[in-house]
């Protein structure tokens, strides 16, 4: 046999070793409202993601224009932009920032069709976004614009630009604190403990945010310290997720009691009952991944 056809063998035999010797790549798409919404709520679970070789794309549905006492908007839209590419890379994902206005989202046809065609192009097999009782009207509207997408996106005359997709992904909401008409149910909790201090130096990229509006918002603005170190321990501080009773007997099903103790820092996920619907097992089996 020629020199020439053995190598192309063998790189034949290399490229099927890979792509079916191996666990299938997942395509993740958390959607927030605002640049730093997807960071805050998911940015532990998408480190974990990237680092088991798998796509996850952050998208903020507005561009942030709104979210600052000091800096004008045209500006403010440029930086969040360009902090959210910056928490990007940190996260080890994609991020990409929509030019909708801050504020003033709405579930419109038009916007409806975006989020359509990124789940589309991305190939999704989970989207994770906000749940629709929600403080924040951008919030809310982001929720119905998901939910919205939840089944026309295997719809193929619905944005026919992008093909549809052949199987519906599993959509999912993030964690919040509201209580009414329903509180937040944890379908499946991650444990990020090993990598929050770098889920909080990505968040960190946010500068205009969680250094100057939240703390601005929040009547904490003279408590922000200067020092870069320093800056990351407060916001670790401030930042610590929640380790509600639910979330707390979730861990203790799944980990173990002993196990579910050491456990510092989880991000938990709701399934809406729109898309796909993914057994037990299926998540066990995502868990046991990241776990890794």
């Amino acid at each position: 046999m020629k020199p020439r056809i053995l190598t192309l063998i063998v790189l034949l035999a290399m490229t099927v070793f890979t792509t079916y010797g191996q666990s299938p790549r997942l395509n993740v798409v958390v959607l927030g409202a605002h640049p730093d919404d997807a960071d805050i709520r998911a940015g532990g679970t998408a480190i974990l993601l990237a680092k088991a070789g798998h796509r996850v794309l952050f998208v903020s549905v507005t561009n942030g224009q709104s979210g600052h006492h000091l800096i004008k908007p045209k500006e403010l839209a440029a930086i969040r932009k360009k902090e959210a590419a910056e928490a990007g890379k940190r996260f080890g994902v994609e991020y990409r920032v929509l030019d909708n206005f801050d504020g003033e989202l709405t579930p419109s046809l038009e916007v409806r069709r975006q989020i359509i065609g990124i789940i589309r192009e991305w190939k999704a097999d989970y989207v994770i976004g906000h749940r629709p009782n929600d403080y924040h009207p951008d919030h809310r509207n982001a929720s119905i614009l998901m939910q919205d997408a939840a089944y026309m996106v295997i719809v193929p005359n619905v944005v026919p630009e992008v093909p549809a997709l052949k199987k519906n992904p599993v959509f999912m909401y993030l964690e919040d604190r509201f209580q009414q008409p329903q509180p937040f149910r944890p379908d499946l909790c991650v444990d990020i403990t090993e990598v929050y201090d770098q889920k909080i130096y990505a968040m960190s990229a946010h500068e205009s945010q969680f250094f100057e509006w939240l703390p601005y918002t929040s009547g904490q603005l003279d408590q922000v310290p200067t020092d870069k170190q320093e800056r990351l321990k407060w916001l670790a501080g401030e930042r610590k997720m929640p380790m509600t009773k639910d979330k707390m007997d979730w861990l203790v099903k799944y980990y173990g009691e002993s196990k579910a103790k050491e456990i510092n820092q989880a991000e938990a996920f709701q399934i809406c009952e729109y898309g796909r619907q993914p057994s037990a097992e299926e998540l066990k089996e995502l868990l046991s991944e990241l776990n890794q």
